[in-house]
């Protein structure tokens, strides 16, 4: 199976990993996904699929795309194979995407999602550690890290460092080991379902953010609109167990 892919039998993991977090009321750090919930370039992979698979003759939507978010670079090179009609191997499919979303970022500046600075500033003025937990590959996560400050995060795991991609729990649990911190007292911030059956499943206590999927209540899941309504006391009473759910998408 190649790196950072999921298994196609279904995540049978899930049962065996999946853990309630422990209590707490120390937020000891704060984990966060970065397309659609740090920078709003969930639209730069949408068109970068759409684009190539008109290239190639194929066919691809905004509708399928974003069954893509959030899952591993591996997963979505062999769906647009399969159901795109896109030609190359995973490798050289991911390579082009990356492509295309680095230069547009370049091109037109990172696009910051709504109170995502704010609270990575509020979180580096706390001495609260944060991790970037990412399923992009290492050259677009350096891109994003090298328009913020040097210290915001204290660890970076991306889709091309684990065996195990989103939904697995490994790019989590990787995080937190990386920061030498307990799972049970983070807050794994996402926009994306995978994204966030990889946080819950690692044991973190976890804070929705939609983008471009859908998100629906669940038990000991948070959720908001934006970011700009998120603040320190937020997370903290999050990983203390409160759920904190304010979307208004239902």
């Amino acid at each position: 199976m190649a790196p950072g892919s999921v298994g196609r039998r279904g995540p049978r993991w899930v049962d065996l990993l999946t853990v309630p977090p422990a209590s707490t009321t120390v937020l000891s750090a704060v984990l966060w996904d970065m397309d659609g919930t740090i920078v709003d370039t969930e639209p730069y992979w949408i068109g970068a699929e759409i684009d190539l698979a008109t290239e190639h003759g194929g066919t691809w939507d905004e509708t399928l795309a974003v069954e893509l978010v959030g899952n591993s670079l591996e997963t979505s090179a062999e769906l647009l194979r399969e159901r795109a009609g896109i030609r190359g191997t995973d490798a050289e499919i991911v390579d082009e995407l990356l492509f295309r979303v680095i230069r547009r970022v370049r091109e037109e500046g990172v696009p910051w999602r709504p109170g995502a600075l704010e609270l990575l500033a509020q979180l580096r003025a706390a001495d609260i550690p944060c991790a970037l937990v990412t399923m992009s590959w290492r050259a677009l996560a350096d891109v994003i890290v090298a328009a913020l400050p040097a210290d915001t995060f204290a660890a970076v795991v991306t889709g091309d460092q684990v065996t195990n991609g989103k939904p697995h729990p490994e790019p989590y649990l990787r995080a937190a080991r990386e920061l030498g911190v307990d799972i049970a007292a983070c807050v794994a911030i996402e926009d994306s379902i995978p994204g966030l059956a990889s946080a819950e499943a690692s044991g973190a206590r976890v804070l929705a953010v939609p983008a471009v999927q859908r998100i629906d209540p669940a038990p000991g899941r948070s959720r908001v609109d934006s970011l700009s309504d998120v603040d320190l006391d937020v997370l903290r009473r999050i990983v203390a167990g409160e759920v904190h759910d304010h979307a208004v998408q239902d």
